[in-house]
């Protein structure tokens, strides 16, 4: 496998040789593709949350108590104990003032709100806080419901904002991890391959795994993927990762042979070592 005497514009970051094509490319360019790709990773994230956790949320306030809220640390709850509130495959929400685990495991995370503290269950077993006890939290239909309509839609913005950032940081911080390490199998491969080059293409061979990942979520989402699924697809992704940089580095062009004896006379002088 030898790298294409004619270079590539730098756009598609699928295969090991588009990969590769970020190397000799400017900033920007990797810059945007990443963007590109922090974004459709935003869209999954929200889709996802819109389909599966909103309507859980919308249905468990509607079902409150007209009166109740969280004071002192503990919480005033006026209806029955223990009670499903709402869930999906992903989420649910329920009331156990006693966590007397009656509720068994509705969904793939569960957030049960107890007399003084509140767990939140998933695959890994549960991990539980006690509630401030210096605010007052309302925990009511009348006053969460008006709340939740006039933030649901700045949740989900600043939803897809912190997933842009948080993905531009991490592969920022990944790349700058990476491309030492690369840079030295460059130099064993000898391969034509400079510290910005290997920053640039340690970038782009992020990119790849973060596009599983999206499908990971999407396919999650449908109810086609378990959650121990999805762990592996986590998991995998940052293989893939891996994978990429080093396959990638096929593609760059290799360098050239040295043609002139280092330690042969410059032309058009001769060598006199009594002179």
């Amino acid at each position: 496998m030898s790298a294409s005497a004619r270079p590539i514009a730098a756009w598609e970051p699928f295969t090991p040789r588009g990969v590769a094509a970020f190397a000799g490319a400017g900033f920007g360019r990797l810059l945007l593709v990443q963007f590109i790709a922090a974004l459709l990773a935003a869209g999954a994230v929200v889709w996802f949350i819109v389909n599966n956790c909103f309507p859980v949320i919308i249905t468990a306030v509607q079902k409150l108590p007209a009166s109740g809220e969280i004071h002192s640390g503990k919480l005033d709850w006026q209806g029955d104990s223990p009670e499903l509130l709402a869930q999906s495959h992903f989420l649910a929400l329920d009331v156990d003032l006693d966590h007397s685990d009656q509720i068994g495991p509705a969904s793939d995370v569960r957030i049960e709100f107890g007399r003084t503290t509140v767990r939140v269950f998933s695959l890994l077993g549960y991990a539980e806080w006690n509630y401030p006890p210096d605010y007052v939290i309302a925990f009511n239909r009348n006053k969460l419901e008006p709340l939740w309509g006039a933030w649901a839609m700045e949740l989900l913005l600043a939803t897809m904002a912190a997933v842009i950032v948080g993905l531009l940081f991490s592969w920022s911080l990944l790349a700058t991890i990476y491309f030492l390490p690369l840079r030295l199998l460059g130099f064993f491969a000898n391969r034509d391959l400079n510290f910005r080059q290997s920053w640039r293409l340690a970038g782009a061979a992020l990119i790849p795994g973060a596009l599983v990942m999206v499908a990971g979520v999407l396919l999650y989402n449908f109810g086609l993927l378990s959650l121990v699924s999805f762990g592996f697809v986590f998991a995998a992704h940052f293989v893939l990762g891996w994978i990429y940089l080093f396959f990638s580095l096929l593609f760059l062009p290799a360098l050239a042979a040295q043609k002139q004896n280092p330690f042969a006379s410059k032309p058009g002088r001769s060598f006199n070592p009594f002179r």
